[in-house]
């Protein structure tokens, strides 16, 4: 089986950790793309995997950020309010922190690899 390209789609790879009060998520942000999408775990830099995402949005006075937030609490049916971008605020590498218990959030995102809803 060959191994995954960098940059490319992986699958079972773990894009969320448990952290102090929650959940961190790795993200890789599209803004001004055609669709808003999740679109699967990915590689990134150093190995890393990270949970790639398009939103339609701008990346303009924090509307992308935005549309990130409400993408994935929809997607995962989670308050929007548990979320926030802890990291990568402008940048398209960004991580955000989901409030909550650590298991329960790691179940219901699946953090070892939920894919395109």
């Amino acid at each position: 089986m060959a191994a995954p390209s960098a940059g490319g789609p992986r699958d079972g790879a773990a894009f969320a950790e448990a952290a102090p009060g929650g959940v961190r998520v790795a993200l890789r942000v599209t803004p001004k793309a055609s669709r808003t999408a999740v679109q699967g775990p990915m590689d990134g830099p150093e190995g890393r995997t990270l949970l790639k995402l398009a939103v339609t949005a701008v990346p303009e006075d924090g509307k992308a950020n935005a549309a990130v937030i409400a993408l994935l609490a929809k997607h995962w049916r989670l308050p929007k309010s548990s979320m926030s971008i802890v990291s990568g605020g402008t940048d398209r590498t960004k991580v955000l922190f989901i409030a909550g218990d650590a298991a329960d959030l790691l179940a219901r995102i699946g953090g070892q690899g939920a894919g395109a809803s």
